[in-house]
């Protein structure tokens, strides 16, 4: 692996939190990114997976976003109010998964409770070195 290479892996989890932290006008979102892994699937070229937890105060959410990668969400702690445009809005609890494709449109996601923190693991599976949240077009 190259020394080029390295470092774009080990920059990559932070350049996605900040991506994810931030809404299509570059303003801070309520969301908390914690980077935990990037790793290069070498079985399926060009693609890579990374995980990341999300967590949100209470009533914390995130501006309407998509992620240009196949995203699993796995419910931690809390609860928290997720839907996709087309689809049901659901509530996750403690647990509980989702799941958004490339093409879809994270229209909600914030936490339920007014009291309690929410927090999740996301796992995203996309294109080596692309962002893996992107700001809607306008």
């Amino acid at each position: 692996m190259t020394v080029y290479r390295s470092v774009v892996l080990a920059c990559a989890p932070f350049v996605i939190a900040a991506s994810i932290a931030q809404d299509q006008g570059g303003r801070s979102t309520d969301a908390k990114v914690t980077p935990l892994l990037t790793r290069a699937l070498p079985d399926v070229r060009g693609k890579e997976a990374v995980m990341l937890t999300v967590e949100y105060p209470p009533g914390g959410s995130s501006p309407a976003h998509r992620h240009d990668a196949s995203t699993f969400v796995y419910m931690l702690e809390g609860s928290v109010v997720m839907q996709v445009a087309g689809g049901k809005e659901v509530t996750l609890q403690p647990g509980d998964t989702f799941y958004e494709s490339p093409t879809d449109i994270h229209t909600v996601s914030r936490n339920a409770s007014k009291t309690q923190p929410a927090k999740f693991l996301v796992f995203f599976v996309k294109k080596e070195g692309a962002p893996a949240s992107a700001p809607l077009d306008k």
